[in-house]
């Protein structure tokens, strides 16, 4: 079943793979969706999710988990309201002229008026974070997170957070959550492996 799964993703995950981004996680960011991300189809999102969250945890390499990490963002992007995907542009418009207050007003317009669109929350946790507003970023995390569980970006800025406040146990038990989710996140196993001998010690 296994190797049926990687065969079906393949085809789609190459043909992204183009489209990889240098905006993968780094030590000390959120982790943020690319700036080029693929089409997305018509299918039914939940069950395209569940499959590509499948092929995630299935992927032969760290080009194809990309690829597939980028499919995920893409579907987690659409809003599916004008009035929400005009007021994202203005959020990044904001973003680009580094007026974060700006971005803050209209992030909280999205969210009241679309409270299910989990890339609203995962933003306004990302710029809550930047500002050093770790309680507004957790409880937009959280909200991420009650939407969609498996939210990998979501997970790795809390296990950073948790960090941050010297919470060494709570980041390495986050940070292990998110890698059973995506066993390949870029950077984070290095992390577990620092943060694991730090808090657990070292093997005899």
């Amino acid at each position: 079943m296994r190797t049926r799964l990687i065969a079906l993703v393949l085809g789609a995950a190459l043909a992204a793979a183009h489209a990889l981004s240098a905006a993968a996680a780094e030590s000390g960011t959120f982790l943020e969706p690319p700036k080029k991300l693929p089409g997305v189809s018509r299918a039914d999102r939940t069950q395209n999710l569940d499959f590509l969250f499948g092929a995630l945890k299935a992927a032969p390499d760290d080009t194809i988990a990309k690829a597939i990490e980028e499919r995920i963002w893409a579907q987690w992007v659409i809003s599916r309201s004008d009035t929400a995907n005009l007021l994202m542009t203005r959020v990044r418009t904001a973003i680009e002229k580094q007026d974060t207050d700006l971005a803050l007003e209209l992030l909280d317009a999205i969210v009241k008026i679309k409270p299910d669109y989990i890339e609203a929350w995962n933003r306004r946790a990302t710029l809550y974070y930047m500002k050093k507003d770790y309680g507004h970023s957790i409880a937009d995390i959280r909200e991420v997170l009650k939407r969609e569980p498996r939210h990998f970006g979501a997970l790795a800025g809390l296990g950073l957070i948790m960090q941050d406040i010297g919470d060494d146990k709570q980041a390495l038990e986050i940070y292990r959550r998110a890698l059973s989710v995506y066993p390949r996140l870029q950077k984070i196993p290095d992390v577990v492996k620092t943060l694991q001998e730090k808090v657990e010690g070292r093997d005899i």
